[in-house]
């Protein structure tokens, strides 16, 4: 990191510095509530979006030019890296993510990869590129993510999404030699990855981790998830931008995720942002937390709730707003329009 005062808002925030309002940027801000981004699917595969640096660069710059938004995300999937190591993926319409050939014992975890990111990866690497320049005059920074490794245990031992993470849960219990090397193998292949989307413009760095928190409790997180987590973190200190540790579903254990590391905590809708704060510690900047399903609501019923996530801020410098989980599909635009400045008026200083 340098050591020049940053001008972003979210920048500021992220260092627990006064901002002119609070940040905004939401999750899942480029997908498929608008009509700019469904009239491209209609045309494209969602991998075909992703594999392709100029569609996924537009497809980032959609909402950062729809909305005043103060950081961009790229668009990109958390899956991608698994098929470098071996994985057969589809994304399946109306079904979501497949792999074909799931992770069935440890034979099959001694047979992935551990491959570079610009073996299989340059696409969005090359969209970071694309996208960061267009957006460095702007003074928007953009945020580069991946998937925590839990998280992509459990999508690559599955098959697919899990209501109960029954055969993720099994290996990782009765095979635990097994599961820690695929952890490793994840561990590096997701901190290259984060690495070299941050070499290629990236101003910082988020990582996912949907899945632990639903699936796991606490002593089975902190034995099975936090080292890696921890391990992760670390490796991506070298990066020289801000990461930002987020989860779903944690909050009874919130702060045995936030001591695995990050400069930023994001959390979910879960549990009130002030209670959050307290238990991560207000040294530490947080991300959060609005219930993404309010958007959903009239925008009387909306607004007390942005503000319910305001006041439990208390204006105390870093707070950088967003939602605790992605934005959904039937989210109206003008809904998204309306929180963006609601937000940054309410909060001027």
């Amino acid at each position: 990191m340098t050591n020049k005062e940053p001008t972003s808002r979210f920048m500021r925030a992220r260092c627990c510095l006064p901002v002119d309002a609070t940040p905004v940027w939401l999750m899942r801000q480029a997908g498929r509530y608008m009509q700019e981004y469904r009239a491209l699917r209609a045309k494209y595969s969602m991998l075909e979006l992703i594999q392709t640096p100029e569609l996924a660069a537009e497809v980032t710059l959609q909402p950062i030019n729809a909305f005043d938004l103060d950081a961009a995300i790229i668009f990109a999937d958390i899956l991608p890296p698994l098929i470098g190591m071996g994985l057969k993926l589809e994304f399946v319409p109306g079904k979501g993510p497949v792999i074909h050939n799931p992770i069935c014992n440890p034979e099959d975890i001694d047979q992935l990869g551990t491959p570079p990111a610009e073996e299989f990866l340059t696409p969005t690497l090359e969209a970071i590129k694309i996208v960061s320049a267009e957006l460095e005059p702007r003074r928007i920074p953009l945020i580069g993510f991946a998937g925590a490794p839990f998280t992509l245990a459990s999508y690559a031992i599955e098959g697919g999404g899990s209501k109960d993470y029954a055969k993720t849960k099994a290996l990782m219990y009765s095979q635990p030699a097994a599961w820690g090397i695929l952890m490793e193998k994840l561990v590096t292949v997701q901190a290259d990855y984060l690495l070299k989307q941050a070499a290629a413009g990236a101003g910082a760095l988020q990582v996912f981790d949907s899945w632990a928190g639903l699936a796991l409790g606490k002593e089975a997180y902190n034995r099975y998830v936090a080292p890696y987590n921890t391990r992760l973190f670390e490796m991506l200190k070298p990066a020289g931008v801000p990461v930002i540790n987020f989860s779903t579903g944690t909050s009874p254990y919130l702060e045995d995720v936030a001591a695995c590391g990050g400069d930023v905590v994001g959390v979910d809708f879960r549990m009130p942002l002030g209670a959050a704060w307290e238990k991560i510690g207000f040294e530490r900047a947080i991300q959060g937390n609005l219930d993404s399903m309010t958007l959903l609501a009239p925008w009387d019923e909306l607004k007390t709730h942005i503000d319910r996530v305001l006041d439990e801020a208390a204006g105390r410098p870093g707070h950088i707003f967003n939602l605790g989980h992605g934005l959904h599909k039937t989210t109206p635009i003008d809904n998204v329009k309306r929180l963006v400045d609601y937000v940054h008026v309410t909060t001027e200083r």
